[in-house]
Order: C-alpha cells, then structure tokens, then sequence
C-alpha cells in the first residue's frame, strides 16, 4: 500500500534458516523412511530421529524458499521485488558499501522493493543453544542492527522495528507493574529494566533499543511495535506511517510537560486524596473556584477574546459554536451560582450510606457512594464546560482528566489555572489535569487501565468516534438527539403551540430540541395544523414532510430523507401517525431514546405513553428543552446519557457516584453459617438516615 503511494521501501528480513530447516527436516526424514523401509519394515519408522542441522546449511537451503514467499505476496499487488544479501564485511569495505547502496537507490528509481537479508550461508555459526531451538522458530540473526545500519546508510526516514510485543516497557512485559512506553528519549534508557533475551535472534529489545538509538543518533526516526498482532486498525505499519499512536516512538526531543499517560497518573494519585477529604473540605474547594471565576473575571474574559478573534479569523467556526464559545460577565456569574449549588449538594455524595443490614450478632453490611476513580471529559468550543465538571468531579471525589478544543485553548489554561489553585487550597492540585498536548482521541481511549469512564460533550460525531474508539473504558453519553413531540387528537391549542415552538426554536442545535413532530390523523385540515404550521413559517423552520405526511398533501415541502435525522437548526420532519400506539412504535424505531414528548389533554393516553415508551426522558404537556440538569434542580450535568445501566437522562452529581460494600464482623468466618456452624443468618433491614431535602435553585443563561 505504502509503495503504490509513491514511498520508497524496503525490508529487512529473517527466515531463511527458518525456511531451511523445515525442508531440511523433510528430506531428512523422507530419505531415512525409505532407508529404513528397505531394511528395517515398517515398525521402525517412529523411531528416527532428526540430527541437529547446521545453521549456514540451513540458510542455503531456505532463500529460495524465503524469496519465494515474498514474490507470491507481493506479485498479488502488482509490485516487484529483488533479493538483497549482505554480511558484516559489505559495510566494512568502502567499496562494497558505495556497491551496496548504489544498488538499493538503483532498485528504488525502479519502483522495486528490495527484501535484504544477511547472508547466513557464509556468516558465522551462531552460539550453542542461542538460536534453532524448536521446529519453527525463526532466526533473526541480527536483523535489528542491519537495519538500523541500512537505515542510517539509506537516509531512510523512518524506521520500523516489528517485535512480538506492542514495544517498549519499563520493565519486563507480564510483569506486575510493566508499562508500556509510548515515547522513549536516549535519556531514559536507565529507567528500563530488560528480561531474558528472546528464545529467537541474538539480543531481543535491548538488542532492539540498542539499534533503535544508534539509528536515531544517524538521523532516522525510529518505532517498535507489534508485527505478530497489528492493532488500532488492523494495519501497524500503515497506522505508524499515518502518525497513530501504535508501539514506541524514538525522539531526541523531550517535552517540557508531562505526557498524558504521566498525567493520568498524576490525576489517579491526587484523586484518592480528594476522596478522602471532609465533605466540607471538597465544598470549600467548589466555592474557593466560584470565587475565583468573579475575582479573575477580566483575566478569563481576556484569554477568551483572544480565542475568539482567532476563531473569527480562522473563519471555520459556524455561528452557533462561536456563541458556545464566548465567555461573558453574566456566563460566569451564572457558572458561579451553579458551581455553588454544587458544593451544597457535595456535603452528602461520598459515603453516603444507601442500604445497611444486619447479616447476624455483631456483622453488620453496608452499602456505600465512592467516587468512579479517573474521568475523561473530552468537550469541543465549550470553555463553561471545564468549571462545571470539575467542580462536579471535586464534588464526587473523582479525579478528571479534560480535553478540551484548541478552539478555546487560551481560556481553558487560565480556568484550568483556577482550578488547580482552588484545589491547592487542601493539596489536591494534581486531582484535575488538562491533557493540552496534541493527543487523538483514539489515543486517549487506549488507556483502558488508567481511565474508568469517558464523557464525551460535542458534536453527535464526537460521541461517535469516541464510542467506536473506547472499546474498554464505559462512555457515558448519547450520540444523536432525535427528540419526538407527539400531538395527540385530544391535545389543546394554547399548549401545542406553546411547546412545539419552545421545543424547536429556542435553541435548535441543542440535543434536547424536537427534530420530528408526530401529528395524529384527526389534527390535519383543523384549524390546530394551520396554527402549527404558520408558528413555524413566522419562526423560518424550513419543513420535511414524512412520506404519510406527504401523501396527504397536494403540494407538499420536500420529503424527508431519513426518519432519523438529527437537523440540530431550525428544520424540522412532519409526520402523520393513526393513532398513540403508532406514534409509541414510530419514536422507537426512529428515535434515540433521548427525550420525547405527549401533548394531549387524556390522562390515560398520557400514562399510557409515559409507561410504554422506552426513552431516558418522557414529557406530558411540557417541551423536551426540559431535559436538562440545571431545570432537573441537578446544579449542573456533565451530560445526557442514553445508555441503558448506570446514569441515564441528565446526568448530575449522583451520576459520578458508585458504590462498594463494607461489611464489619467481629472474628466472623463462612464456615460459621455452614450446616455445622454456630451462627444463623439474621439478614435484618437496618434504618439508613436519610439526608435532609436541599432547595435547589437553577438559574442558567442560554
């Protein structure tokens, strides 16, 4: 793929020795079955035995073999290929370099892939019991510095180093604590603890590591990963190529800052702290950030102009981001109120005792709030977002981890500072890291071991990757807002009017505005669909009807596309349904289980809709722009979730929480309870102290 892109390369391989033996073996053991066949009959075949093959022996016997096999599968993509062999000598003698090189640039002008080899036919034998062991065990004889040296030769620009391991670690991989090092500087090399060299080749990674610098050092960069099980997208070479994050890469340049991994470490460590501080103590914090956010106000507003101007001039900003985008005195004043209504809620999240029983005399269980551990919150031209979940983080004894978009980069450093300094008020500064370094998204979700879930704040797109991308870690979150308002025949006009139009046009590119309106049968021709559809003319949405919409009109606006289809602007889909049920099964099979909403007047209609439909959120009589964590009295959400366990709906303070078991015994074991135990089950209900209601007030500027 790489070479019909027009790159030049080459490879430098192993497998001859390899290739030879296996064909050696099988003349061996076909010449002596026939021998002995001859002489000795049959019975005696299961006792021959293979003598040990000589490696250079070995070699000459398996190029053809090697050669061929790369033929094969490089003749399927039309691409031709030359076998190169070299020995320690050629790079030792001028002449024979200047050769060498002459030739490999001659068979790059013409488009051939050289595959280079050390020519193990003339080399020396390799060490007792170093190499040849077991039947198919491939001899790499050094391939790593060869490469490194033909590398640096070559002026190659990079350099890829396949191993059976995704790459570097600071210690032995399958060790306990053994961590993968994405990038590794010549500075480090200290820090690393080797194992036992490979059963294959002569050095294994240290060999590798070794070769890497030395070529690094001569100008070519240089990553090892993984050629037995490519990853990320099934191609390793390709994904090295195009940037990914894949195995470890080799740079002289280290950077001021800490890498992500570094910082999620850092975040791990302080967040266990912050859990265990007073519930007043993580108040305190919440409120010192609130302040902060009116005393600092001219500084923020200054970082935020400038990420304004840069966006106005870039050009690339719709409208609508750009208002997400800017900061202004009432926005943090109103972040403020909200990041203080959070600090009350915090004084009863963690530790909260939800269920006691009684299990026998003096054994006593619990069930209890703890916080989730490290969160990932990766949010797009929305500098708000950084204060609010922190603060919902400090709150429930998380430790956060925020990405945000370098559209408000400027303004989320200065926030960022705030924070870290009203964390640093009981020395939890590290609780809440800002991964500000050029990382993708997909790289972030790799850390599995590190993050325990991931909420994702933009654009359904977003969410998208970042659910394809976390494959291990839990996203909480909904990747689409297709919102339903259903008008049923009973409904009353002031009503219908009033929460179509709030529902789509007081903030259409919001998750929670309505994208379909289902209208029952008995409604069209009524003076109710003529109200309805002149509301929405005056307010400019532009109408796709559905196809049974459609059927009844003469001249109709243009047909739908797709019944789902999130327009997130002032667009919206008409459809016509029979009758409640209809409308029940259209927003199931069309909907995102986001939020939907009944206009009726019928009671029984209302509670029949409510009860069988499947969504986060269920209205009667009121707009889907409900759906919110400020109008739930929640103080403030770091998202809509549409999963199906955890948190569902707006997602507040209670979201982040989980919960573990504590169970206080006195000496008590299982083999108690046993048939010849002493001791009965009690299993007894104990009460649990309920927190005192707090009167919440929500106060939001959109």
């Amino acid at each position: 793929m790489l070479q019909n892109q027009g790159r030049e390369m080459m490879i430098v391989t192993s497998g001859a020795v390899a290739f030879g033996k296996q064909r050696l073996r099988h003349e061996i053991l076909l010449s002596q079955s026939v021998r002995q066949a001859l002489h000795s009959g049959q019975n005696q075949l299961k006792d021959m035995s293979v003598p040990v093959l000589e490696a250079r022996a070995c070699a000459a016997a398996g190029q053809s073999g090697l050669m061929a096999l790369y033929e094969a599968m490089f003749t399927q993509y039309s691409t031709c290929t030359a076998q190169v062999l070299v020995t320690n000598l050629d790079f030792h003698d001028d002449q024979k370099r200047q050769n060498l090189n002459s030739t490999l640039q001659e068979l790059l002008r013409m488009n051939i892939v050289p595959i280079i080899n050390t020519n193990d036919a003339v080399v020396p034998p390799p060490e007792p019991n170093s190499d040849l062991q077991g039947v198919n065990v491939i001899s790499i004889k050094d391939n790593d510095s060869l490469a490194a040296r033909l590398a640096v030769e070559m002026k190659a620009d990079l350099l890829i180093a396949l191993s059976d391991v995704e790459g570097l670690y600071d210690s032995p991989p399958g060790s306990d604590d053994a961590k993968l090092i994405d990038i590794f500087y010549p500075g480090d090399q200290q820090s690393i603890t080797y194992g036992a060299k490979s059963r294959v080749g002569l050095g294994g990674m240290e060999a590798k590591v070794k070769a890497a610098l030395w070529a690094l050092q001569g100008g070519t960069s240089v990553v090892i990963a993984n050629g037995t099980h490519p990853k990320v997208t099934g191609h390793v070479i390709t994904d090295i190529v195009e940037g990914k994050k894949v195995g470890t890469f080799f740079s002289e340049v280290k950077p001021a800052g800490p890498t992500v991994e570094q910082q999620t470490e850092m975040a791990r460590n302080s967040g266990r702290t912050l859990a265990a501080l007073h519930p007043d103590q993580r108040g305190a914090i919440i409120c010192h950030l609130a302040d902060l956010l009116v005393e600092k106000k001219e500084e923020i507003l200054a970082a935020n102009k400038t990420d304004m101007d840069l966006a106005a001039n870039a050009g690339q900003l719709s409208s609508a981001l750009l208002n997400r985008l800017s900061l202004s005195p009432a926005k943090l004043n109103s972040l403020a109120i909200g990041l203080r209504q959070i600090a009350v809620a915090s004084q009863d999240s963690v530790g909260r005792v939800l269920r006691r029983t009684r299990v026998a005399h003096n054994l006593e269980l619990e069930q209890i709030t703890v916080p989730i551990g490290v969160l990932l919150v990766i949010f797009e031209a929305r500098p708000d977002c950084l204060p609010q979940v922190s603060a919902l983080a400090i709150a429930s004894g998380n430790a956060l981890l925020a990405k945000g978009g370098k559209e408000a980069a400027n303004t989320n450093r200065v926030l960022h500072e705030l924070t870290q300094e009203a964390l640093d008020i009981h020395g939890v500064k590290e609780a809440v890291q800002l991964v500000s370094t050029r990382e993708e998204v997909e790289d972030l979700c790799r850390l599995d071991k590190m993050i325990d879930l991931i909420i994702p704040r933009g654009s359904s797109q977003l969410v998208r990757n970042i659910q394809r991308a976390a494959k291990s870690i839990p996203v909480l979150g909904h990747s689409e807002g297709i919102c339903h308002v259903y008008v049923d025949s009973e409904a009353a006009i002031d009503k219908v009017i009033k929460i179509v139009r709030d529902s789509k046009c007081d903030y259409p590119a919001a998750c929670n505005a309505m994208e379909t309106l289902l209208m029952h049968r008995d409604i069209l021709r009524t003076t109710l669909f003529d109200q309805i559809i002149d509301m929405l003319r005056t307010e400019r949405v532009k109408i796709h009807a559905g196809p049974r919409f459609a059927s009844y009109l003469t001249f109709s606006p243009s047909e739908v596309k797709s019944l789902r289809t999130e327009y997130g602007d002032l667009e919206c889909c008409i459809e016509v349904v029979d009758s409640m049920q209809e409308a029940i099964d259209h927003i199931h099979r069309y909907g995102s289980s986001h939020t939907d909403v009944i206009v009726t007047e019928n009671e029984d209609t209302a509670e029949q809709f409510l009860q069988q439909l499947d969504s986060a959120c269920v209205f009667w009589n009121a707009s889907s722009r409900f759906a919110d964590g400020y109008r739930f009295g929640l103080g403030a959400e770091v998202g809509i979730s549409t999963a199906r366990i955890h948190a569902r709906g707006p997602v507040g303070l209670e979201g982040l929480l989980t919960t573990k078991w504590v169970l206080r015994g006195d000496g008590h074991t299982a083999a108690d309870f046993s048939e010849h135990g002493t001791l009965k089950y009690l299993h007894e209900n104990l009460p649990v102290t309920q927190p005192q209601p707090r009167q919440m007030v929500a106060q939001r500027e959109d």
